[in-house]
């Protein structure tokens, strides 16, 4: 059963710890973030509007397509896509979906471009809280679950943990509380000096990772937090205890042939060596599923399986 957290209270981040490790309680960010999010929503659609030419040209550049590369996958003449962008043409609606479906853009910025030509937004946000969302929440919950004894969380599109499985608390040990304080960034609790980064025993290798991550997602979705957010991460300070884990020499990733690129934290336990995955929803047509993603850690050796299945390294 998912767990609400409380709000407006100043012992939040100790009882989120209790809840870890005494009753084992999975977080549910749901309800707490869905107003934040609803707001943030409304504030960007009501933001000043580029003129859309001016906005499908910029995301053509973003996708390094020459006008004739994307006219030829759009199946439009040069010539139109040339005078969409420059005004002289008005795009129909049908238009800017094509366009927004050959370019890949996020949902959410399909919206900006339909509302500056004159249009109707087309994709709907709803919190994960909301009825009509009631199946995939579901989904999320029945991933989550069902990925134990192994940890799992369910992040927004600006990292932000909106729920977990019981076993993220072996990922959250000595972590300062205010970095629990809601809302989690995810990449803030992995590479900031007060939170998990001390006990990452590759953490360079580990940090490179992330960012690359963090880089392409600002490739693909021009999103200014997340660029911020980038600009915030790669100042955060080395952890001393992370310099001292493994020698400078040693390569984590050359270990696992680099078909991997494992997670290497250092526990009571001992070391436990992880890799992750990534799970989307695959046709998603709102807004909040198009941008949710689970990240799913595995045991990379047999020795760390057998630490998460004995349950020593969460209860």
């Amino acid at each position: 059963m998912m767990v609400p957290f409380p709000r407006g209270e100043s012992s939040f981040a100790p009882r989120l710890i209790a809840w870890f490790h005494a009753t084992g309680s999975e977080v549910d960010y749901f309800d707490v973030m869905a107003r934040a999010r609803q707001a943030r929503y409304r504030r960007d659609m009501t933001a000043t509007l580029q003129p859309v030419g001016s906005l499908l040209r910029e995301w053509r550049q973003r996708r390094r397509l020459s006008q004739l590369e994307l006219a030829c996958e759009a199946e439009i003449s040069t010539r139109h896509l040339s005078f969409l962008e420059t005004g002289r043409s008005q795009p129909s609606r049908e238009m800017i979906i094509n366009l927004a479906e050959t370019l890949d853009i996020p949902l959410r910025e399909r919206n900006a471009l339909l509302l500056a030509a004159g249009y109707a937004p087309t994709y709907g946000e709803r919190s994960l809280a909301d009825p009509a969302l009631h199946i995939a929440r579901k989904a999320v919950e029945l991933v989550l679950a069902g990925h134990e004894p192994y940890p799992a969380l369910a992040i927004d599109r600006h990292w932000t943990m909106v729920s977990s499985n019981k076993a993220v608390a072996s990922l959250l040990r000595g972590v300062d509380p205010e970095l629990l304080r809601p809302p989690v960034n995810v990449l803030r609790l992995a590479l900031h000096p007060r939170g998990v980064a001390p006990r990452v025993a590759n953490y360079e290798e580990w940090r490179a990772h992330l960012l690359a991550r963090l880089r392409r997602q600002i490739q693909t979705t021009a999103d200014k937090r997340l660029a911020d957010l980038m600009q915030e991460i790669a100042g955060y300070p080395v952890p001393s205890e992370a310099v001292a884990q493994v020698p400078a020499e040693t390569s984590a990733f050359e270990e696992y042939a680099g078909v991997i690129g494992p997670l290497l934290l250092v526990t009571g336990e001992g070391r436990l060596n992880l890799f992750s995955t990534t799970t989307i929803f695959g046709t998603p047509v709102d807004i909040t599923l198009s941008e949710l993603a689970i990240e799913s850690f595995f045991p990379a050796d047999d020795a760390t399986a057998v630490v998460f299945h004995a349950g020593s390294a969460w209860r």
